[in-house]
């Protein structure tokens, strides 16, 4: 079970992360530094627990509802195949798989993909907290947690 209060925590942290690492990301010469790499890394991490938890228990009460809710429940599905896709590709291009370091050979792109990258793990959260959650607190009628 996972209260809402902890997805919150969770898209806090996701939030604080992509802020921080866009100031960061942002002066090349930090970009390789020890402490950036641990706080994307991290970010990653995040990223990657959060949407898992949110396909394990989120879909399977939406989906035995109404059609409106179902194509609800499908287009946050498929949104979710599509940022894990994204992700796991961008992670795969710009970072080394041994060791937890950045691989950038150009910048610009590198950044370029980042920002968006960050925008769309950011709007995604923002369409959970704004629909996604609201609707499943509404179907299941559990305000403070999702089974």
């Amino acid at each position: 079970m996972i209260t809402y209060d902890e997805l919150h925590t969770q898209n806090h942290k996701i939030t604080e992360h992509a802020n921080i690492l866009h100031y960061l990301l942002a002066d090349r010469s930090l970009c390789d530094s020890e402490v950036t790499c641990d706080l994307f890394f991290h970010f990653a991490d995040l990223v990657k627990e959060h949407i898992e938890l949110t396909d394990k228990h989120f879909y399977k009460h939406l989906l035995v509802c109404d059609q409106e809710t179902k194509n609800t429940a499908n287009k946050f599905m498929s949104g979710s195949v599509e940022i894990k896709k994204v992700f796991s590709e961008y992670l795969s291009k710009w970072c080394n798989k041994r060791g937890k370091q950045l691989r950038i050979s150009d910048y610009e792109h590198f950044k370029s993909e980042t920002d968006e990258v960050f925008n769309m793990v950011l709007d995604r959260i923002v369409a959970e907290t704004e629909n996604l959650y609201p609707l499943v607190k509404e179907v299941t009628g559990d305000l403070r947690a999702v089974a």
